[in-house]
């Protein structure tokens, strides 16, 4: 199956009045000329307004209102592991093990978060609460071991620290 999904719903995706409002000023942030620069940031307000992920047709309408082609919006978001392809739980938890993070024991913290989860890299629970992931380099080196859940970074893991931080998600 290709990376892209289709969105399940089955209504093309579009943003509120206030994600609109945001554009605006993300778009405030570069020259008129390079309105395709504010690509990444629309890519992300994209992904939190259509449910942490981003379809094929969300990407479509990225394009469209960057005004780009749509092939250039699919090479950003599928180049960087920030931009979700396919549905997430609610919470996406993404532990790093990247060389910084693996000489500080990340493979410790993946067994815990494993075994705490019941999943392996690239699965959500049946419930739609956790996604875990594995992701290159978090830019956290100095704080290794480390893992992001949504937009929180947690660090200088412990496998006891990470069950704790499961634990208290609400």
């Amino acid at each position: 199956m290709s990376e892209l999904q289709k969105s399940s719903s089955g209504v093309p995706p579009r943003f509120s009045e206030e994600a609109m409002r945001q554009v605006g000023v993300i778009f405030q942030r570069y020259p008129a000329e390079r309105r395709e620069s504010a690509v990444m940031p629309v890519l992300h307000l994209a992904q939190r307004e259509f449910g942490g992920w981003l379809s094929q047709e969300a990407l479509d309408y990225v394009a469209e209102v960057v005004g780009m082609p749509p092939m250039r919006v699919y090479e950003v978001a599928t180049f960087y592991t920030m931009y979700n392809l396919k549905p997430v739980g609610k919470y996406h938890v993404q532990v790093c093990t990247n060389i910084s993070c693996w000489l500080c024991a990340s493979d410790e913290i993946v067994r815990a978060l494993q075994s705490r989860l019941q999943l392996s890299f690239g699965e959500s629970s049946q419930d739609g609460r956790f996604t875990l992931s594995e992701v290159e380099c978090l830019g956290a080196c100095v704080n290794a071991p480390m893992m992001q859940i949504n937009d929180d970074y947690h660090e200088n893991l412990t496998p006891a620290k990470v069950s704790e931080i499961i634990d208290q998600l609400p």
